[in-house]
């Protein structure tokens, strides 16, 4: 336990008097001395990041455009790459309003926190105090009286008495003592950091901010990229109901060709059952749309810190074109994705704390001096007689406690490796990601092209099936097989560039988007109540 350090102010303190003499001041620097040389040590492990398998390159990488230091993905706002002023526009709402990374920073300025209390230790600390007391006890006593009497008495009869009697009579007394204390004092205390053990609680708490940072720049990201995903999605929706209001106005249009030509007994009443049925179909389709478009708008309004209630996007084409994403090498992600820093960071406190808990196994040194003015009368407070002083330097090791240590540091070597096997499958994770999404790019790519082929000839075919039928060549129920392969096919086009497009943001999310690991976030003041 620290001693406390006092040091009175010098304007009322006489230094000749609280100066030690040469000899004590000599051992006491050669002490100092020898304690800073010793602080000079740290014990418990120096971290070394370990090693993670992340192979020499990407196995999907075949056909892919690879990084270079000139085509780099945008530091910081990534998601410009799409050119879209809306989703340019919804962007920064993110990092202005959602609530999540409002969490994720206040976590952050917590551990900022912590990092400068722990820094605290590493200086002395100083005390004033000023008291002025008054006490008192009080002692009872009494004293006693006593009266004696004598009496004889005398009758007729055969008998003669005599009676002595004794009265005593207690009277109370009471005084007290008063007394009256006044003092002040300063007081310091610094505990030399022989083993490192505060050393090591600074660097774990160092790298707690810096894993603080990355958690949320990986919060960031994951809003950011959930954020355009949802986005794309919602234009994909745009298209499909365009598609389809298009649709309903041929299908309309078919309707009325089978009522003209049913009142001319042209047709049969089939074909008109078959129309209105195919139309009603199509009404269908593009009400189901309504929905799913508004629970995509609902959750872009949450990511941007707004009530869905007060939030809306007007529907537009979707004019976006597919960017190259370029991709770099594996062992880039570990200095990419902030996730994969988190985790690391992590795991270099978890080291550090090792030391923290191994120098609990040496004792502690603390410096310690007082001094100030102690007297029981106001007037003669601040007086030479009434001063007093003290300095000297404390040791303190627990002798024995039952192996409480020793399970410390087995506690926090254990967290350790728990810290490399959570970053090693961080770092596995983060590979499998950039694996999947670009193995999901090149087949979306291929299959698209296949899709284009055959949309192109499904537009083919209804254009010359509805000559046909036009022309009384064919019936209306071999129409209406060409118009829904033909929609189908529109639709699958549309979905499949929806996928590509939501699948690229997907990979820029797990080749660490825009984020630098060397800017550090900024921190933000705290809101008023």
């Amino acid at each position: 336990m620290k001693q406390p350090l006092t040091v009175a102010p010098r304007s009322v303190v006489n230094a000749r008097v609280l100066r030690p003499s040469r000899p004590a001041a000599l051992n006491l620097l050669a002490g100092l001395t020898l304690a800073a040389l010793i602080a000079g040590c740290a014990v418990g492990p120096d971290y070394h990041r370990p090693t993670a398998p992340t192979g020499i390159e990407f196995k999907e990488t075949e056909g892919w455009k690879a990084a270079q230091p000139s085509d780099d993905i945008t530091r910081g706002a990534w998601w410009e790459i799409y050119n879209d002023p809306v989703l340019n526009r919804l962007m920064p709402q993110v990092e202005a309003a959602n609530q999540t990374l409002a969490q994720s920073e206040a976590q952050y300025r917590q551990a900022l926190a912590v990092l400068r209390g722990t820094r605290a230790a590493e200086l002395p600390t100083l005390n004033g105090n000023v008291s002025a007391t008054r006490s008192g006890n009080g002692v009872s006593s009494g004293t006693t009286t006593t009266t004696t009497g004598t009496g004889v008495g005398t009758g007729t009869g055969t008998g003669t008495g005599t009676g002595t009697g004794t009265t005593i009579i207690n009277t109370p007394s009471s005084s007290s003592s008063i007394r009256n204390q006044f003092s002040t004092s300063l007081s310091a205390s610094w505990e030399i950091d022989l083993w490192g053990r505060i050393r090591r609680g600074v660097e774990a708490d160092s790298a707690s901010v810096q894993a603080s940072a990355a958690n949320l720049a990986a919060a960031r990201l994951s809003a950011q990229s959930t954020l355009a995903r949802n986005y794309f999605q919602l234009r994909v929706m745009d298209e499909q109901k365009r598609l389809l209001e298009a649709t309903i106005k041929v299908y309309e249009r078919s309707l009325r060709l089978n009522e003209n030509r049913y009142d001319v007994g042209v047709s049969a009443r089939a074909d008109i059952v078959q129309a209105r049925a195919q139309l009603e179909g199509a009404r269908a389709q593009a009400i189901d749309l309504d929905w799913q478009r508004a629970q995509l708008e609902h959750a872009i309004a949450i990511l941007t810190g707004q009530p869905p209630s007060n939030f809306a996007i007007a529907p537009a084409p979707l004019n976006t074109a597919l960017p190259d994403v370029p991709v770099g090498l594996p062992s880039e992600l570990l200095e990419r994705r902030p996730d994969i820093a988190a985790a690391e960071r992590t795991m270099q406190a978890a080291n550090a704390r090792i030391g923290v808990a191994k120098a609990a196994y040496f004792p502690t040194l603390t410096l310690s001096a007082s001094g100030g003015y102690r007297n029981s009368t106001f007037a003669d407070w601040l007086t030479a007689p009434a001063r007093f002083w003290s300095l000297g330097p404390a040791l303190a090791a627990p002798l024995f406690d039952g192996g409480l240590r020793r399970a410390q540091v087995s506690q926090n070597e254990a967290a350790y490796d728990a810290q490399v096997a959570a970053y090693r499958q961080t770092v596995l994770t983060a590979l499998g990601e950039v694996e999947d999404n670009l193995v999901q790019l090149r087949v979306l790519a291929s299959e698209q092209v296949v899709q284009q082929r055959a949309l192109d000839a499904a537009r083919e075919s209804l254009r010359l099936t509805t000559n046909q039928f036009e022309a009384g060549i064919i019936d209306f129920l071999s129409l209406v097989t060409v118009q829904t392969t033909a929609l189908n096919n529109e639709r699958t086009n549309l979905t499949l560039l929806g996928n590509r497009l939501t699948a690229s943001v997907a990979l820029i999310a797990a080749i660490g988007g825009g984020w630098d690991q060397d800017l550090a976030p900024p921190v933000k003041p705290r809101p008023q109540d």
